[in-house]
């Protein structure tokens, strides 16, 4: 096993999930089978209690794994299914340690950070590197390995120590270090500074951690004077800095690190070069550029709780742009706090309620995503309400869904005080309810967590004709509520037709509109699946929708993504030219209404 280890210098946030997660893409383009692992120095055992605003979203895994939201960038990435035990954490190193040393395991002698601890973490990245994740039998070729946060952080001390006891006893040729750095441009001199990339690298050795490669993220290319002083100060080969420097979209690092060749340095470090081809991109580069010449606008409002972070949507907001490139659209996100467009805020503060219902009302589409807590509730069901009685395409994922369901019963039942016990415990007509398997003493795992399957109970539905016309799907949940089977007949009776539900029948798992243009929710996570090229079912349909293709993508009786061939897309896109050199633009290809969210 052959293991490339990414960490980050300088400041957070600089892409190291990125970083990682295209070097991983490039060496499978060249004919290697990769895994990840993200290790994260925090107590906690999993991210599965953070808030959105403190860590961003969390990732939920086939398994149930509640992650980072990196190896949501892994899996996108490499097209790979990722365990729980990928994600490796302080707290669930020091659980393991405590309990061997409950069970006696050491013998009586004194558990220390050193031997003990950095041994459990060695001996976990060597287990979980040799569990397969790309369907195929036997362990991958190498390891990518990103540690978080940043050198020099006091929790990441006893992971520096034991990368660097790892590094020695795997040996030279299977050990690479790629260090990613930040190179800033001030703007007083406009002069490319070196000495923080320069005294991070110094940290890092101090710990015992040599860097092979150097990966600097700056505004612009590095200039040839300024790698000959990295090189000169970092000890590492001037062929071995590379420039991360800003990009349209995230699909073209990957195609940075090839231009730059990358690849040869770390097959060179790992002694793969003849056992490596050349990295195949053609279809990773067309689907780039494509997606860089995209013109044509399709504008989404996403109503949330956490518009105040675009990583608390991140999945959400890759499956969106997965499918507007399918739909050969440039996407447009109208960020909504759900509780601008409450009754209350149109007394408190008169500008937002107008500014939310304007960017409400101006989009092609509506998707109200999950989330806990009843702080912008009624604002998702006024959403809701207002998409179904003005025909807006919509989609509801999890709580979305659940408001949906809400507000029906609320307008055409007549049930004005239809809730959830989540937000209500005392409601008279309770459309959504507690799950009997649920825990209300601890939160951490307790909810409906991972892959279950769905089964479609109605043939000639969106939903259905989205899937391909299969008989059943499989898909990622995380949810402690769902809508009380005891009132789906009367809900059905009105209109609401709920055409997908779990094994036992009783289970909701997708509602939609007949008579509406697109209006589904659902109350599983599609985002997790989506891939780059593969997108999410629902996604493509609400984009369709909202881009006035639904009837054509439904004609074809299955979801395909707009097909590359020989890196030529099959599916002409309209363009008027060669698009605008984007300034200070996205890196995700996705553009946000002004409210300063960019990723």
């Amino acid at each position: 096993m052959k293991y490339v280890l990414v960490t980050g210098g300088v400041v957070s946030g600089l892409g190291k999930g990125v970083t990682a997660s295209s070097i991983g893409l490039i060496l499978k383009a060249c004919g290697l089978r990769v895994t990840s692992i993200k290790i994260d120095p925090y107590l906690n055992t999993d991210a599965g209690t953070m808030s959105p605003f403190e860590h961003g979203e969390v990732f939920v895994l086939d398994d149930g794994g509640e992650v980072d939201l990196d190896l949501g960038n892994y899996e996108r990435f490499l097209d790979i299914k990722l365990t729980c035990d990928n994600n490796i954490t302080t707290g669930k190193i020091y659980q393991s340690v405590i309990d061997k040393e409950r069970r006696g395991d050491y013998l009586g002698k004194t558990v220390q950070v050193v031997p003990h601890i950095t041994d459990a973490i060695q001996e976990w990245i060597e287990r979980v590197a040799a569990i397969p994740v790309d369907g195929i039998e036997g362990p991958a070729d190498v390891c990518v390995i990103e540690l978080g946060g940043t050198i020099g952080d006091i929790e990441s001390m006893p992971f520096i120590e034991a990368l660097g006891q790892f590094s020695y006893r795997v040996g030279a040729g299977n050990f690479c270090l790629v260090h990613v750095s930040l190179v800033p441009v001030l703007n007083v001199v406009g002069e490319q500074k070196t000495k923080p990339t320069q005294h991070s690298v110094r940290g890092l050795r101090s710990q015992g951690l040599m860097p092979n490669i150097l990966a600097c993220r700056s505004t612009k290319e590095l200039e040839v004077q300024v790698k000959d002083k990295l090189s000169q100060f970092c000890h590492v080969p001037f062929e071995n800095i590379i420039t991360l420097y800003d990009v349209s979209n995230i699909w073209h690092v990957p195609l940075l690190l090839k231009d730059q060749k990358a690849h040869e340095a770390i097959l060179k470090v790992l002694d793969l070069k003849g056992v490596a081809c050349e990295p195949a991109l053609g279809e990773w580069t067309a689907r780039a550029k494509f997606c860089d010449k995209l013109h044509e606008p399709v504008r989404i409002a996403m109503v949330g709780k956490y518009t105040g972070l675009s990583d608390s949507y991140l999945s959400v907001l890759k499956a969106l742009l997965h499918a507007s490139v399918a739909c050969r659209r440039k996407l447009y996100i109208d960020w909504v706090p759900a509780s601008d467009l409450e009754i209350a805020t149109a007394q408190e503060n008169p500008d937002a309620y107008r500014s939310a219902w304007s960017l409400l009302k101006g989009a092609d589409g509506v998707l109200v995503p999950g989330g806990f807590g009843d702080r912008g509730v009624e604002g998702k069901i006024l959403a809701a309400k207002y998409a179904r009685e003005n025909r807006k395409p919509y989609l509801g994922i999890c709580l979305g869904m659940q408001t949906a369901v809400i507000e029906f019963a609320r307008s055409v039942l007549g049930m004005q005080d239809a809730n959830s016990t989540e937000f209500n415990a005392h409601t008279r007509n309770p459309c959504v309810i507690f799950m009997p398997e649920g825990s209300k003493t601890h939160m951490g795992g307790t909810m409906r967590l991972g892959s279950r399957r769905t089964y479609f109970q109605v043939k000639d539905c969106k939903s259905a004709k989205l899937y391909g016309n299969r008989s059943f799907v499989d898909e990622r949940h995380r949810h402690r509520y769902e809508v009380n089977p005891e009132m789906v007949s009367l809900l059905e009776d009105a209109g609401l037709c709920f055409t997908g539900k779990d094994e036992t029948g009783r289970r909701m798992e997708i509602v939609e509109l007949s008579h509406h243009p697109y209006f589904i929710g659902v109350q599983f996570h599609p985002e997790f699946k989506s891939r780059p090229g593969k997108p999410s079912a629902v996604f493509l349909g609400l984009i369709a929708a909202a881009s006035g293709q639904l009837d054509a993508w439904l004609k074809k009786g299955t979801a395909k993504p707009c097909a590359l061939s020989n890196g030529i897309p099959a599916i002409k896109p309209h363009l008027n030219g060669t698009p605008t050199k984007l300034v200070n633009g996205p890196l995700d290809g996705i553009y946000y209404n002004g409210n300063g969210l960019h990723v």
